[in-house]
């Protein structure tokens, strides 16, 4: 009796586990069209054949937005990419779009930092540059400086080993963004503004939702005259410039959520 009892509670728990990655699964899907609906603007995509013949790179894809952008607008090509590729339906995505979109759409387990093999996906994809790079909820993943976690916890006491999970690294607006942009023409970020929630999904110290001193670091930079950068959320037609830096603060008071593109000045 004792062992079937012992049977019956391992078969519940994974029952529960698989219950639990259904309704992640879910989120994604539902989250996906929510974040979609707001993204689709920086694309600009008003006209239903603008993004007809254009290339995207989604960079830490979800696997999900592709297919939704695939069947709205129908781009040529959309490359996602993801340094943990783990969703049990990416397989699907790519090989069943095939059946009623005629976007090609390629998933790649592959990280943003890893130069060598994202050049050989672009060199195999036959792209030099993407016209847009969308980056949704992925840009705090982007983190190459240093430890910067006893700036919020006076005991965080830095540890390099492997993992680094306590840690959270600076995020270095220069070097990033301007990699970003050799990527792709436009630039369009959608993020969470969370700082006060933990990020979960963090890969050593690359994540950390930003916080408002941060944001306010990032758009500084970006007002640089070099680069055109347009709010869509939550100020459609909102200009960032040296005059209109001083509104980004009251802006991320008001807000859980930012999105907007980055083109370098033509």
């Amino acid at each position: 009796m004792a062992c079937d009892n012992n049977n019956l509670v391992e078969r519940l728990l994974e029952c529960e586990k698989e219950l639990k990655t259904l309704e992640d699964d879910l989120q994604t899907w539902t989250g996906s069209l929510e974040e979609l609906s707001e993204i689709e603007d920086a694309f600009e995509a008003d006209e239903r054949d603008k993004l007809h013949g254009k290339t995207i790179l989604d960079i830490g894809t979800d696997c999900v937005k592709p297919l939704y952008i695939a069947l709205k607008f129908e781009p040529d090509k959309i490359i996602g990419i993801n340094e943990d590729l783990s969703f049990s339906y990416a397989s699907d995505v790519e090989q069943k779009s095939k059946l009623f979109a005629d976007t090609k759409i390629r998933l790649y387990n592959c990280s943003f930092f890893d130069k060598v093999t994202l050049d050989k996906i672009l060199e195999k994809e036959g792209i030099g540059k993407f016209d847009f790079v969308l980056v949704s909820k992925t840009l705090h993943h982007l983190r190459t400086g240093e430890c910067i976690r006893k700036e919020r916890d006076e005991k965080h006491k830095h540890q390099k080993d492997e993992t680094e999970k306590c840690c959270i690294y600076k995020f270095e607006g220069r070097v990033t963004f301007e990699k970003l942009l050799e990527l792709g023409k436009r630039v369009i970020v959608y993020e969470c503004f969370v700082p006060q929630e933990k990020d979960d999904d963090k890969v050593r110290g690359r994540g950390g939702y930003f916080t408002r001193n941060e944001w306010k670091q990032i758009f500084e930079y970006l007002s640089d005259e070099k680069y055109e950068v347009k709010f869509i959320r939550p100020q459609q037609q909102f200009y960032l410039n040296k005059e209109t830096i001083n509104r980004v603060d009251s802006i991320l008071k008001q807000v859980d959520c930012v999105c907007f593109y980055v083109e370098e000045q033509s």
